[in-house]
């Protein structure tokens, strides 16, 4: 058992499980926050829920940043293990004769995207922490829209938001679509899967971006 662990494959099936987890913890994330967009009151008592629901808080958000962690970590001990095994280098890329650009730099796009996580996870995870259990404020279930627009205010913020968001489109190309070859899913509905991780790939970093760009083009004006 400790063999299997320490082998390349179990990494593989162990970043791939996570990474599918956090997929479909992304595609409910860009809900919610499409509901700021569309109803306010709405996108208030989603996030009111989320960030007071015993459940969410105390065991389904550790199992998240536990993923994430998972994930990350399984990465970059595979990229590791794999520049140290690879004893002929390339000595110039030339076109897709290797390997497309993607699947060749995902450790690049896998490092800026958990950069941008370290982010967010500032602007909206520590704040609600602090809010909650160092400032001890009161519920306030109508506050959540009002902090997220104020998030994307200044022009540098949106910027970051908006490049993170398509390396993270770069990074669900091919990982996607990878996760699933991982786990040895190789039938006929493999052409039809290929299809939908790509459709993903590209429609939910661009609802997150739409979003970005949306609050910061239309803030919210104090009287």
């Amino acid at each position: 058992m400790s063999g299997f662990a320490s082998s390349s494959i179990a990494r593989k099936v162990v970043m791939a499980l996570s990474g599918l987890f956090l997929v479909l913890f992304l595609a409910q994330h860009a809900t919610i926050n499409l509901s700021s967009v569309i109803s306010p009151e709405t996108f208030n008592k989603w996030s009111h829920f989320m960030g007071y629901n015993a459940v969410v808080q105390f065991i389904l958000q550790p199992i998240l940043i536990a993923g994430v962690v998972v994930h990350f970590v399984m990465g970059i001990a595979l990229e590791i293990k794999n520049n140290r095994a690879r004893n002929i280098k390339y000595v110039k890329y030339r076109g897709g004769a290797n390997a497309p650009w993607v699947s060749r730099n995902m450790i690049i796009t896998g490092l800026v995207v958990l950069a941008f996580l370290g982010l967010h996870f500032y602007d909206f995870w520590v704040h609600e922490m602090a809010y909650k259990y160092i400032e001890a404020n009161p519920e306030d279930p109508t506050r959540y829209h009002a902090e997220t627009v104020e998030k994307f205010e200044p022009f540098w913020r949106t910027v970051i938001y908006v490049i993170s968001f398509v390396l993270l489109s770069l990074h669900l190309w091919h990982g996607f679509a990878s996760s699933f070859q991982t786990m040895g899913v190789n039938n006929k509905y493999s052409p039809a899967i290929r299809s939908f991780t790509r459709l993903y790939a590209i429609v939910v970093p661009l609802i997150f971006i739409f979003i970005a760009l949306y609050h910061h083009l239309n803030p919210i004006t104090h009287s």
